[in-house]
């Protein structure tokens, strides 16, 4: 497994900086808030990776809109939104959008007995993704559908549920493990990676305290040993919040996930 550190935790005032401290600490990648600005950045962006080991591990959000939103306009920015941050993700090198459907409570009606919100909510989802999927595939990036937990969302919080959700819209369409929201909604987590492993592309990191790994009880060595033995070479990306000073909380961290690697 490749590491990677979501930017905002790396210390720095600009790219340039994040970049160079990565690469002094050991880390092979970086990911990027999908903002605007990062529109308006990339061949700067683009410039300044040609100069570093550290590459661009995935784009996360930074989209505007809800997929499972009440609202058509609301929707349709999304969708569009996405496919943006495709082509950004293609221009950089990134393996993909990572993509939550909804967040919080369900939008759409009830309409039982023809059917549920969450029926309504799952065909609909569906049809999105197979649109982005032939996006994705024409960027040569893939959107990555991220399970969070219950208290963040009530629509996709395992990975089971995830692959299906792919397997049905398209080669386009893979998805993230979070071992934050694993260790809520997840009965065994080395089982539901290998369950899920054919679409698996991307991995967040956190411990069950949502600080960095190593600081909480969570358990990554099984886990870590299922990837290893299912050949996954893609990243795992810091996706938390630190408890020291950056950079010693980041050199600290690395070594502590290099150990558990086995």
């Amino acid at each position: 497994m490749k590491f990677s550190v979501r930017e905002n935790l790396v210390p720095g005032k600009d790219f340039q900086e994040k970049l160079s401290l990565l690469q002094e600490l050991g880390y092979d990648g970086i990911e990027l808030w999908g903002k605007q600005e990062l529109g308006e950045s990339l061949k700067r962006y683009t410039d300044l990776l040609g100069s570093y080991k550290v590459k661009v591990s995935t784009i996360c959000s930074g989209y505007r809109g809800d997929l499972l939103s009440a609202s058509r306009t609301d929707r349709e920015l999304v969708v569009a939104e996405i496919k943006e941050r495709l082509k950004w993700a293609s221009n950089l090198g990134a393996v993909g959008v990572i993509v939550v459907p909804t967040f919080g409570a369900s939008k759409l009606p009830d309409l039982s007995p023809y059917s549920s919100s969450f029926e309504l909510e799952r065909a609909l989802l569906i049809t999105e993704l197979k649109d982005l999927s032939k996006a994705a595939l024409d960027a040569g990036a893939k959107v990555l559908l991220e399970p969070l937990n219950r208290y963040e969302t009530h629509f996709l919080k395992r990975l089971k549920d995830a692959y299906e959700l792919a397997e049905e819209s398209g080669e386009g369409i893979a998805l993230m493990a979070d071992f934050f929201h694993m260790n809520i909604e997840e009965g065994d987590i080395p089982s539901a990676i290998r369950y899920a492993f054919p679409r698996l592309k991307h991995v967040h990191l956190a411990d069950s305290n949502r600080m960095e790994p190593g600081t909480g009880h969570t358990n990554f060595a099984p886990a870590f040993k299922a990837l290893n033995e299912l050949g996954y070479a893609g990243y795992g990306a810091l996706e938390c919040s630190l408890s020291g000073e950056p950079k010693k909380s980041l050199a600290a961290t690395l070594g502590f996930l290099k150990s558990q690697q086995g």
